[in-house]
């Protein structure tokens, strides 16, 4: 797991920015533009992780039952995600949680 060292005023200054990680493409903006925010950083991996999902729920969507239990799982973790960083919280996405640390961007 991810050690992350809490800097109160990098996520006052950046949860705002980090909710945007969790919709669609936006999670670009994080990625590339707040390079310096650990808390961006860390939301914005999470969002491009479920952004690359969305790209191939687009041909597994038609497969009754599991394109759509994708689909509701993806929702769900954007909302969460969204929610988890307007109120300032590292917070790790179940399941999809060893794709992000195998893609750590903050090393």
């Amino acid at each position: 797991m991810l050690e992350i060292k809490i800097d109160k005023k990098d996520i006052k200054e950046n949860h705002i920015i980090a909710a945007l990680s969790y919709v669609w493409i936006l999670c670009l903006i994080p990625l590339f533009f707040k390079r310096q925010s650990k808390f961006a950083q860390f939301h914005a991996q999470q969002g491009l992780i479920l952004f690359i999902i969305e790209i191939f729920l687009w041909f597994i969507f038609p497969i009754p039952i599991i394109g759509q239990l994708v689909f509701i799982m993806v929702i769900l973790y954007s909302i969460i995600g969204v929610k988890k960083s307007f109120e300032g919280k590292y917070w790790s996405m179940p399941i999809l949680n060893k794709l992000v640390n195998k893609i750590n961007i903050l090393k």
